[in-house]
């Protein structure tokens, strides 16, 4: 039986994606939109991970263990960059990742509460057993397992275009310096957490790599990404060989689950 808690948590989702896909088709269709729909997107995100957070964390508790259960739990970090985004300038691709959470939570909601309240159960398997949900419900979910691990490779891409999409304006200065640094220790948590993260740096430095060791090209170039690429595996604790392979240097974040798989 759904609690008041769990109505909640799905109002705050589809509230983000409501709100979102309005700030979307302003900006596609080149038209002018007030920041409203883009804060009460976040507003709804908020309300959401507020819930999740409370439910996996229980109540705040004033000590150091608590405070390092909390910035490891990637609810957490969605809550707080949710925050950060809301309280800034507004940067529309930081709407894509939440949207997608969104999207799936969404429609396992309305399968799971909403259509059993109007949709009667199909007949029973076999005889004395449950009834069947109904088959509209069978497709429904039939389409999330589908879509997921393409949709949090989408959201894994699209978080490294944030990164750039935030560090260009914070040279052009359209946005805060401290932006892109939120961000790179927010990525550096994702690396470790999420095996689409991992996949998607790898392919974009073998991308890279591949760019910038090409026939004509400069040398200074592969020089600068290689000592760069150097710099970013130390900091984040890990390395990338040539083949755009990750390599974890204390063997953290094997077994991680994907952005959004503790949020179903």
């Amino acid at each position: 039986m759904a609690t008041t808690q769990h109505y909640l948590w799905a109002a705050g989702h589809f509230l983000l994606l409501i709100c979102s896909l309005r700030f979307f088709l302003a900006k596609v269709m080149f038209t002018s939109i007030s920041s409203f729909w883009y804060r009460a997107s976040f507003t709804g995100a908020l309300v959401s991970y507020a819930i999740v957070c409370q439910k996996s964390l229980g109540v705040p508790q004033p000590n150091a263990a608590w405070i390092r259960r909390a910035l490891l739990d990637e609810n957490i970090q969605y809550f707080l960059l949710a925050f950060f985004w809301w309280s800034t300038r507004p940067v529309t691709f930081a709407l894509v990742p939440y949207a997608i959470f969104s999207l799936f939570h969404a429609l396992t909601f309305t399968r799971t509460t909403l259509m059993p309240q109007f949709l009667p159960p199909g007949p029973p398997a076999q005889q004395g057993a449950a009834p069947t949900p109904h088959p509209l419900a069978k497709k429904l979910q039939a389409w999330v397992k589908a879509n997921y691990d393409n949709a949090m490779r989408a959201v894994a891409f699209t978080e490294l275009l944030i990164m750039a999409r935030v560090t260009i304006g914070a040279l052009t200065w359209r946005l805060a310096l401290v932006a892109p640094v939120i961000y790179a220790h927010f990525l550096r948590q994702r690396w470790y957490q999420s095996k689409f993260t991992r996949e998607a740096v790898a392919y974009v430095h073998g991308k890279i790599t591949t760019f910038v060791t090409g026939p004509g090209r400069p040398p200074v170039l592969a020089q600068v990404y290689t000592q760069f690429a150097g710099i970013t595996g130390r900091w984040v604790g890990s390395t990338l060989n040539n083949n755009g392979a990750a390599q974890n240097g204390n063997g953290a974040g094997a077994a991680g689950t994907g952005a959004g798989a503790r949020r179903q």
